[in-house]
């Protein structure tokens, strides 16, 4: 039976992402170089996604056409949620991904790119998103939002999540 992942802001040959840094002044993403970011990043999907299962790339998945192809490198079947820097054309995509994406919901879940505003996660149990890189939603006493689910790469250890871990998430509220 296939299995669905998720993860988000992949950031594919985007060199410029190993100069961020985060809130403590710490690298980011600590790789040397950007062939070493990619090439980990499809390692560590390969690592738990086979080709019959479901990939919800969350956005960001890269900055130029040049990275599509890095898809064929990697399994499962993908649908991409676009994000604020899923900017090329439709016809661009559409060889790698079986659908493409605002947002989506099944499950009691919610998926898109950019977390959701609070007051409009009423009718789902769970906004699964990217967008944030290291950082969570915070509630206004600084806690963890449990109502948010952050799949972006810095977040997961560069390794898709499994929809059965993400439940795992919605039973613990």
């Amino acid at each position: 039976m296939p299995n669905i992942f998720f993860a988000s802001d992949h950031h594919l040959f985007h060199s410029n992402i190993l100069t961020f840094s985060k809130d403590d002044g710490s690298r980011l993403r600590d790789f040397t170089t950007i062939e070493e970011m990619n090439e980990t990043i499809i390692v560590k999907h390969n690592s738990v996604v086979k080709s019959t299962d479901k990939v919800y790339f969350l956005g960001d998945f890269c900055f130029s056409a040049k990275s599509l192809p890095l898809l064929n490198l990697m399994n499962g079947e993908k649908v991409l949620i676009k994000g604020n820097h899923d900017k090329l054309k439709l016809s661009q995509y559409l060889p790698y991904f079986k659908d493409i994406r605002g947002s989506h919901q099944f499950d009691g879940m919610l998926l898109t790119h950019i977390p959701v505003h609070p007051e409009s996660l009423a009718r789902w149990g769970l906004n699964v998103h990217g967008h944030l890189h290291n950082n969570k939603v915070k509630l206004p006493d600084g806690s963890l939002d449990k109502r948010y689910f952050n799949v972006s790469m810095e977040c997961i250890d560069y390794t898709p999540v499994s929809l059965e871990e993400v439940k795992g998430r919605l039973a613990q509220r």
